[in-house]
């Protein structure tokens, strides 16, 4: 029963009542997080997916979806459907119905890490990092990350190390060491001069004076491993399309604390402080239709070859 639930986790960034101008309402979940761990083998990405219905849309297609292939009357999830009879079926008449209406982000894992070695370790930490926003940096980590691809094991332990490098307060002697020597046998693959000179720009120094400012807990510097901040950032300015304000409903997530989603809003304002991020709210899935509707959507993205089957236009 819903008086029996845990409290939801995760913040509440509440709209400015002064903002004026147009508002678009989505609800938002993911498939695919494993926490910390995102060199999961068997979930290489995350997806984030969004629908732009009301309430009474999203009964509806859940009603109909129901009906006209047998599913159960609780709470829809995609990993049920998806291991339904028919559930082909399913999968396309849900996508014909939220077309136009509904945007997937899809987070390749490795080049998520591959940014965050750029974005941390070579650059000023932002809130944009990760996002097309951060123009300066992209190239660098999109030319690591192929780079990376082409040496097998060795790019995986250098992900690996960077992992554990960011990882918390409490890390394991030498993790610093380890790091680098990770990055030195990347090194002596044939990486290419774009991707050679990103390995050679990290240094020791730096590295210890980042990890400094994480153990002092400096909330300026976005969460090292959580890639739903900048999938989050991402779902916001595809939706704000045409200078619209985006308010967010949120299946709970810890990870969206109040403050990070103050510093994201703050991150993706302009100039002259418009940001496109209008608010966030939690839900519980199981008491919100258009959260059931993005969780659906989420894992069939997860589940099917890029690009995402759907997309806001």
């Amino acid at each position: 029963m819903a008086g029996d639930r845990s409290p939801l986790q995760g913040g509440v960034l509440r709209p400015a009542a002064t903002a004026t101008g147009p508002v678009v309402e989505i609800a938002c979940d993911e498939s695919g997080f494993s926490g910390t761990n995102l060199l999961h083998p068997t979930m290489p990405v995350i997806t984030h997916a969004s629908v732009g219905l009301g309430p009474d849309e999203a009964v509806d297609v859940i009603t109909t979806l129901r009906a006209r292939f047998g599913l159960s009357p609780h709470e829809l999830k995609s990993g049920r459907l998806l291991r339904r009879p028919h559930a082909a079926d399913a999968q396309r008449w849900l996508l014909t119905a939220l077309r136009g209406r509904a945007h997937v982000h899809v987070v390749d894992k490795e080049l998520f890490l591959a940014t965050r070695v750029v974005d941390l370790l070579l650059a000023e930490p932002s809130y944009t990092a990760g996002t097309r926003l951060a123009t300066a940096t992209r190239p660098a980590a999109l030319a690591l990350h192929r780079a990376g691809r082409a040496a097998g094991a060795d790019w995986t332990a250098f992900l690996a190390a960077f992992a554990e490098l960011a990882r918390g307060r409490r890390r394991p002697p030498r993790t610093v060491e380890r790091f680098f020597q990770a990055r030195d046998a990347l090194a002596r693959h044939p990486v290419g001069a774009e991707a050679g000179a990103v390995l050679d720009a990290l240094d020791p120094d730096r590295v210890r004076a980042l990890l400094a400012r994480l153990e002092r807990d400096d909330r300026s510097i976005p969460p090292p491993l959580e890639p739903l901040l900048p999938a989050l950032a991402e779902t916001v300015l595809a939706w704000s399309a045409g200078h619209r304000r985006v308010l967010v409903t949120h299946d709970e997530q810890s990870a969206l604390t109040a403050d990070r989603l103050a510093r994201l809003q703050h991150a993706l304002a302009d100039d002259s402080g418009w940001s496109p991020f209008a608010g966030l709210t939690m839900a519980d899935s199981r008491d919100d239709p258009r959260v059931q509707l993005a969780d659906l959507l989420a894992g069939i993205a997860r589940r099917s070859p890029p690009p995402a089957p759907v997309r806001h236009r």
